[in-house]
């Protein structure tokens, strides 16, 4: 019997850029979401905001707080639709109870950087994340700068 190779398919839908610029980010977990229909198809048309969520956990359950879902216009109007419901994240237990240890004893916070497709699957990715200082930001705006400056240099030299 031969073995056939499954493609990994990996589609981004949303990425929180806002995150790697107020947070030092640490471990990143994978975790799936409990959707609706109509939050799926969203999803697909690419109607979604994630800069303003976050993940509570409580109870040894994580949720994903803030995550805006726009309707689509072609949404029954039979059912409850709420863009900003709070949703629950899919975790093992030993991730959860990582990540609870971490973010009540450390100072941790637990934020979303991306949400893709794995395959079929709605998947979030979850990180511990720290707050940066006002003056760490600004410290990466300049090594930013400074980098792209560098690479003008560069081009130019040559």
């Amino acid at each position: 019997m031969s073995k056939q190779k499954v493609k990994k398919l990996t589609k981004t839908i949303a990425l929180n850029k806002k995150s790697k610029r107020d947070y030092f980010i640490g471990k990143k977990y994978e975790a799936g979401i409990a959707l609706l229909g109509w939050e799926v198809k969203s999803l697909r048309a690419g109607k979604i905001s994630i800069t303003e969520s976050y993940i509570h956990i409580r109870n040894y359950q994580a949720w994903l707080i803030g995550a805006l879902i726009t309707p689509l216009a072609t949404t029954s109007s039979t059912s409850m639709i709420e863009p900003a419901r709070v949703r629950k994240l899919l975790l093992h237990k030993n991730e959860l109870s990582d990540l609870q240890t971490q973010v009540d004893q450390k100072g941790f916070t637990c934020v979303c950087v991306a949400m893709y497709w794995k395959r079929y699957l709605v998947k979030c990715e979850i990180a511990l994340a720290k707050g940066k200082a006002l003056h760490d930001k600004r410290f990466d705006d300049k090594k930013r700068d400074w980098e792209i400056q560098r690479q003008r240099l560069l081009r130019t030299s040559t």
